[in-house]
């Protein structure tokens, strides 16, 4: 049994500057936990999952994704859960709210998966820098320099990702591929 979850990750180039963040609040801030995963906006939070059954959980990503186009992602500022979490802001638009909806419902009734939580509270896409292992009174610094802070990219998630946690940190498992339309290219 492993635990897993599912995401969107940003292009390399981005991932390295949320990983300079994340560097950042681990050095600054004493704030680590955030760079046990790569850069990522989660759809369906951590569930487990039988590793002998790991193909049936593949498969059925690949035909959820089958139906599915890129979604265009802004990621604009940064965010706040008080009393502990800072995170990236990402930007509400109706196709990345489609996709988590569609998703959390395809796998529900496909394999069983469900995450309570999520049934209970509205999805707010995020890319997390600093949580956990980040004290309040850390926190209260980190944010008055980072609410104000401007950060802004555009991307196109143009895959699904499944992370699988090796009782350490969270690693690529496998990434499904999102249809691709060219008028959902973004100008280079």
């Amino acid at each position: 049994m492993s635990l897993f979850f599912i995401a969107l990750l940003p292009p390399p180039h981005i991932q390295d500057y949320v990983n300079q963040i994340k560097q950042n609040f681990a050095d600054d801030y004493g704030s680590s936990h955030a760079q046990k995963s790569p850069p990522h906006i989660t759809l369906q939070p951590p569930f487990e999952w039988q590793d002998d059954n790991l193909t049936v959980l593949e498969s059925c990503l690949q035909g959820f994704v089958v139906s599915k186009d890129v979604v265009p992602i802004t990621l604009n500022g940064f965010g706040a859960f008080v009393p502990r979490v800072i995170y990236i802001h990402v930007e509400k638009s109706s196709e990345l709210l489609a996709l988590q909806i569609d998703l959390m419902a395809y796998v529900e009734k496909n394999l069983g998966i469900v995450d309570q939580v999520s049934k209970t509270r509205a999805f707010a896409p995020h890319m997390t820098v600093a949580f956990r292992d980040l004290s309040k009174q850390n926190f209260k610094a980190a944010w008055q320099k980072y609410q104000q802070r401007e950060l802004y990219f555009e991307f196109i998630g143009a895959e699904l990702t499944l992370l699988r946690h090796n009782k350490k940190r969270w690693h690529i498992q496998s990434q499904f591929s999102l249809n691709e339309k060219e008028d959902d290219m973004l100008p280079n």
